[in-house]
Formats: structure tokens, sequence, C-alpha cells
């Protein structure tokens, strides 16, 4: 099986300054790879590489076709800002459709449709002309992730997606994000600092500070020395 992303030997960074070094790391259709590290890891900057919103300083970065084609579906950390936004549900989750639309001004017919499907399969559709604003914080990350599907259906991109959520907001997303990846097959790769939290949804760990330090299996990340230096030990 070819990967939908390989990078070999990458950096990225700013004004010549590398927040990510010598990065190797091949992600395959239908996998689920959680990044974790300390503030200032790399892990925001990595997002943004894989984003295409930077270039590699070194090395390089290969998308599959289906990737380059139907683009990357992304779930910002939100601000207070963003979760105010004055704008229906339906508007926000079309609102993904945008990159489809090339140089078109107005929505299609299928566009809309795909919202609307969407919003269906994320259990949001009775809310569609409510203000996005007064929804609760786990409806708006749903609506969110209704809002990346209609950007592809190949790979979401989530990045510390439980911030702001109570607990039983948090266990219901990760119910929905790994129903995402088992059920409908879309290959995630979710940036949190809830790491026992990830540990028991994530298929593979990426562990970086601007390095990688880990990349393998949650089972074998358990008993590594990464996980014990970055966790303090205990129950992983």
């Amino acid at each position: 099986m070819n990967p939908i992303i390989r990078c070999e030997h990458v950096d990225f960074g700013y004004e010549n300054c590398d927040a990510v070094i010598d990065l190797n790391l091949d992600v395959y259709s239908g996998d689920y790879l959680c990044v974790v590290g300390e503030n200032g890891s790399g892990k925001s900057t990595l997002v943004k590489g894989l984003l295409g919103l930077l270039k590699p300083t070194a090395g390089t970065i290969t998308l599959a076709e289906e990737l380059r084609r139907g683009g990357i579906g992304y779930l910002p950390q939100q601000t207070a800002a963003q979760r105010d936004f004055p704008a229906t549900v339906y508007e926000v989750v079309l609102s993904g459709a945008l990159a489809r639309r090339g140089h078109w001004p107005f929505f299609t017919a299928a566009e809309k449709k795909l919202a609307i499907n969407n919003m269906e399969r994320l259990g949001i559709l009775e809310r569609k002309n409510d203000s996005y604003k007064d929804l609760s914080g786990g409806q708006q990350q749903r609506v969110l992730i209704a809002r990346a599907l209609c950007a592809t259906q190949h790979l979401l991109i989530l990045d510390e997606p439980i911030t702001g959520l109570d607990p039983a907001a948090i266990e219901d997303f990760y119910h929905l994000v790994r129903r995402l990846n088992r059920v409908d097959g879309i290959t995630i790769i979710m940036v949190s600092h809830d790491v026992r939290g990830v540990l028991s949804q994530a298929k593979r760990v990426l562990h970086m500070q601007q390095r990688v330090l880990f990349l393998g299996s949650v089972e074998d990340y358990r008993k590594s020395e990464a996980a014990a230096a970055f966790l303090g030990g205990g129950d992983l």
C-alpha cells in the first residue's frame, strides 16, 4: 500500500529557524495518528506544513493524488471569537465546500446536498437554521467536522479539538471521530494534549520534540521511554 502522505527528511520552519527537523513520516489511508509533544515541539508547525501553508525548508513531502485533487479537511483549534461566529449552522457547514468551487461564484446543488448530507451524518441537521454561536461546544465541533467533510472524504487534520469541551462532550467527540475512522475509513491526524485520552482511540503515535522522539503503534508507545518521560510514568 502506498502512503497518502510521505515526508522524507523534511524540515519546516520560519525565518531560518526550523521547528520541525528531519521528519520521516508515512501516513496511510485509514490511519489514525495522534501527534503529541510539549508546547513548542513543532506540532502546529507540522500541521501547517501538511496543509501546504508552509513549504519545507529541506526534504520532500509527497501527497497522493486524491489529496491533491480533493484537499484535506481541517479542524483548527477554536478561539473565543470563532465560537461566537454569527452565522447559521448550514452556512458554516456549506463554507467547507469553498475549495471545490474554483472560480465559480455560487454553490452548486451538489455542494448544497453534500452539506445537508454531512449535517445529517453528524446528527445536527435539525439545527441547520440555528446560530452557530448559540450551540454548545460539542455541537460546534460536530458542525466543524461536517464543514471539514465538505472539503474532503479522505483525510481530517484535527488540532487540539477537545479544548474547552466538558467531559461528556469529549467522550462524544472521541466516539464520533473513531466512527469516522473505523466505519467510514477516513484518515485522521489529531494533535492533542490529552495523551491518555487519545491512546484509547488512535492507532499510531508521533511524539515530537522538533525531531521525532517516537513513531509507532499505541502499544509500543505505552512501553516507550518517550511516553514514560512525557507522562511521568503511571498507568498509560
